[in-house]
């Protein structure tokens, strides 16, 4: 009976042995040759898994889900030595970037590489090679992968996408044919709006590793920081007529980016060189993908010490197949085998230099804490707004940015970020303060620098992004360096509210959490009202556009209990007042103060519509201020009973056959407009429409006649453009578009876009005068253009109003200080 049950025993282990040697391929697992069609999400999921479980060199880990409920996965594959001291070689590489205490041993400890996929969701071949890349690398009779491991941890992310991807996936599936049709006109290459390249709430997580604004960006990016990788290379494809880009990168360059970093873009690239050279496979490097914009997923892992690189497959839109502008006929099986051979040679030229990428990340970080770059050592932070300060500390804690609070009593001297002069300044208790001496300063003078060098200026995305004009906080960068003297601050703690029988309840107007808690009340029925004028009592000083909770129009029991509950859920601060009767300003009576009739929002999508403009919108209201929205396309609006609605949003798009006279009806019937962007450059000069472009400031030197060479097309292009850059926008802040700030706001400008003032039409809330321009780089002509004009502005219509909005103030949802602005075109303005 022993003897059989050994038996027994060791024909398991044979079995099980065999099975291991014998790891099915992609193609053996799925039922097809890759390329033959396109791998929905699940099925990629079910290839890791199975992987996972006959691999003994692997380990697989589901770090997070989508907003759609798809499961993120990270594959760690390494050598028999390596598999099973992961957690060793994480807390090791963290102390080799002085996050971890301890000194941390290089001898015997691989380099990590980290390959990201398909971030894009419609650049689906890259997840495709990831399953081939992975088979590679488990493969136990593979002797060439098992060699590099034994120096190399290599971590698979198979898609950051997964919602995207499936989005294009199913499309595709949905309309080909038995054959794939290669004609570029043929309806399987032109997806339907939205398209697979972003996420659920329409997001480009290519844009968002800093930010981490979005759910899937922040669930990798805190793995990401778990253990910093030396290397990491993010997969995209391109359009389908441009060959195969790899590092090395396009200038610009960021002025951080050390020798090291950019060395080894060579020596990689020139690995990936030689066997598209053998292959006779068209490439190209150096052009159009530069290194400066701080949340791609190659110039974050930069700044955190990591070679980060893009590789780009020309393959958007290709489908199974596509005739090339050149004749030659793309096919996703030659995108996946690109994808592949990069993944493998970067692998091995990581290997061959494993030792010096461990010790250059180590001296990256040594040279953060002993020598941060940039001119400033020391940030100050004005705690004058405690919802930004806590949305910025939660921004730096994501990013691993160590900070305090509060220095030692004395005065310091740095540049005001919002005079442009060295001032003196002395610091409050609860002030931020930022010391660069630390692991992370690399990316804190990125994050925080005043303006950006441009060695180039022919950049991939935008060229500002300093975060005290993002947030609106006041902020000194100091040449010295102090230490703050607390950990934590003073935050303000809501009080117990023990009057049970207030007169009223008022509440801050000053960021989107304010905002929030408006919701939120109008949502349980509770009547809101602002005051128009600021006013004081009890020795407060209450702002235009605070909130007032009567007891009076809230005829209800339980009154008291749903405003202070609803503020102690939310953390929210309450003053209460015993009387209508102020010490100074209007009493609450008055018609200074009025009501705020909850409106029904109604936001335009569709065809036309710039997909990640209205995603922001979208984003804002269910995930930020949780407030009920409706969606539209913007073809069914000519059908729609737009009575029911009291406002609506036109994000950024492009407008043909604008109802001009159905919306204009509905304005004047109380209705409120929000234009933005080229919405609002849709109604410029449309009949009925008081809004008026500037005319363009010509050369009186130029010459229609002039002469122009082919060759400086591109210098002509920037001459024009205007790819990011923050302006100073004097703003009226007695207007209700305007309540909440100084009279002063920072816009991220995308364009030359502006408005002449709207004079007796309307009210020129938002302008810039000359020497308007802080940070960022635009062009000669741009830059004349945008001067002595209007950006933000309301034009009443019959009882309504039109808000107009040149530049977006949700951009990318980062741009923290412009969310109260976009609220108070919702809820404020025209009550």
């Amino acid at each position: 009976m022993i003897k059989k049950l050994l038996f027994s025993v060791f024909a398991v282990i044979m079995v099980l042995a065999a099975f291991a040697q014998n790891i099915q391929s992609p193609s053996q697992f799925l039922g097809y040759e890759l390329g033959e069609q396109f791998t929905p999400h699940f099925r990629i999921v079910e290839y890791f898994k199975y992987i996972a479980q006959v691999s003994k060199n692997v380990k697989l880990q589901q770090y997070g889900t989508t907003n759609e409920g798809r499961p993120l996965l990270a594959m760690f594959i390494a050598s028999d030595d390596n598999i099973n001291r992961l957690e060793e070689i994480r807390h090791n590489n963290l102390k080799l970037a002085g996050i971890e205490p301890d000194a941390p041993a290089i001898n015997n400890m691989p380099v990590i590489l980290w390959f990201s996929y398909n971030v894009h969701g419609n650049e689906p071949a890259s997840s495709e090679a990831a399953m081939w890349t992975l088979y590679d690398l488990a493969d136990p009779s593979n002797t060439q992968t098992k060699a590099w491991l034994k120096n190399t941890l290599v971590v698979i992310d198979p898609c950051l996408n997964p919602d995207g991807r499936d989005r294009y996936v199913n499309f595709y599936n949905s309309v080909k044919g038995e054959q794939a049709d290669a004609t570029p006109a043929a309806r399987e290459h032109a997806e339907p709006w939205p398209g697979g390249r972003v996420n659920h709430y329409y997001f480009d997580l290519n844009r968002d590793w800093a930010w981490q604004q979005q759910k899937e960006t922040q669930q990798r990016v805190a793995l990401f920081n778990q253990w910093l990788p030396e290397v990491h290379v993010d997969y995209h494809e391109q359009g389908v007529n441009a060959p195969y880009y790899f590092a090395p990168a396009a200038e610009p360059y960021h002025k951080v980016i050390t020798q090291w970093q950019r060395d080894f873009q060579v020596i990689i690239g020139k690995n990936n060189a030689k066997y598209f050279d053998q292959n006779d496979w068209m490439y190209f490097t150096k052009q159009e993908f530069d290194l400066l914009y701080p949340s791609y997923g190659d110039t974050y892992p930069l700044y955190n010490g990591s070679i980060g690189m893009t590789y780009e497959q020309g393959g958007i839109g290709g489908g199974l197949a596509v005739v090339t502008r050149s004749g030659d006929t793309l096919t996703l099986v030659d995108r996946i085998a690109h994808h592949h051979a990069t993944g493998l040679s970067t692998i091995e030229a990581v290997s061959a230099n494993a030792t010096k990428a461990l010790s250059e990340f180590k001296k990256f970080y040594d040279n953060s804490r002993a020598n941060p770059p940039g001119e400033y050592k020391t940030y100050v932070i004005k705690n004058d707004n405690a919802s930004q300060i806590k949305a910025l500390t939660t921004l730096l804690d994501r990013n691993l940015i160590k900070y305090g609070f509060g220095v030692a009593d004395k005065s310091v001297t740095g540049f005001n970020y919002f005079t442009g002069k060295t001032e003196q300044y002395t610091p409050g208790p609860n002030d931020l303060i930022i010391n660069a001496h630390q692991p992370k300063a690399v990316l804190l003078d990125v994050l925080l620098e005043p303006k950006t060098y441009l060695a180039d200026s022919a950049t991939y995305d935008i060229t500002a992004w300093s975060l005290p004009y993002a947030f609106g906080l006041k902020a000194y960068g100091l040449k010295e360096s102090i230490k703050p003297t607390n950990t934590s601050w003073n935050e303000p703690k809501p009080q117990p509210l023990t009057n049970t029988h207030a007169y009223a309840y008022v509440s801050a107007w000053q960021s989107v959490n304010d905002v929030k808690f408006l919701g939120a009340l109008i949502q349980k029925g509770i009547k809101v009202r602002y005051s128009e004028k600021p006013f004081e009592e009890g020795g407060k000083r209450f702002m235009a556009g605070s909130l007032l909770i009567t007891r009076t129009g809230n005829n209800r029991d339980d009154f008291d209990k749903v405003v202070t509950q609803t503020a102690a859920d939310m953390g929210h601060e309450l003053t209460i007042l015993t009387s209508g009767f102020v010490d100074k300003g209007r009493d609450l009576g008055s018609d200074a103060v009025r009501v705020i009739h909850p409106p029904k929002v109604l936001l335009i999508a569709g065809d036309g519509v710039n997909s990640e403009a209205m995603g922001e919108v979208w984003h804002l209201f269910e995930k930020q201020i949780d407030y009920p929205i409706t969606l539209i396309r913007y073809q069914n609006i000519i059908r729609a009973k737009l009575d029911d609605y009291d406002v609506i949003i036109f994000p950024d798009g492009r407008y043909s056959d604008f109802p001009s006279d159905k919306i204009q009806e509905w304005i004047k019937n109380g209705g409120r407009l929000i234009a933005l962007e080229n919405a609002a450059a849709t109604l410029a000069g449309k009949k009925g429409f008081s809004l008026k472009t500037k005319e363009d400031k010509k050369d009186s030197k130029e010459s229609s006649t002039e002469v122009k060479l082919y060759a400086d097309r591109d210098a002509d292009y920037l001459s024009s453009s205007m790819p990011g850059a923050i302006y100073k926008v004097n703003l009226d802040n007695t207007h209700p578009l305007g309540f909440g700030y100084p009279d002063y706001y920072y816009s991220l400008k995308l364009n030359d876009d502006i408005y002449e003032l709207l004079g007796d039409e309307g009210w020129s809330v938002g302008t810039v005068k000359n020497n308007a321009l802080v940070a960022g780089f635009v062009g000669v002509k741009a830059k004349q253009n945008v001067t002595d004009g209007m950006l933000f502005g309301v034009e009443p219509m019959g009882r309504g109003s039109v808000i107009y909005m040149a530049d977006d103030p949700l951009f990318r949802s980062f741009w923290e200080n412009g969310k109260l602005l976009f609220s108070n075109a919702v809820f404020m303005v025209g009550q």
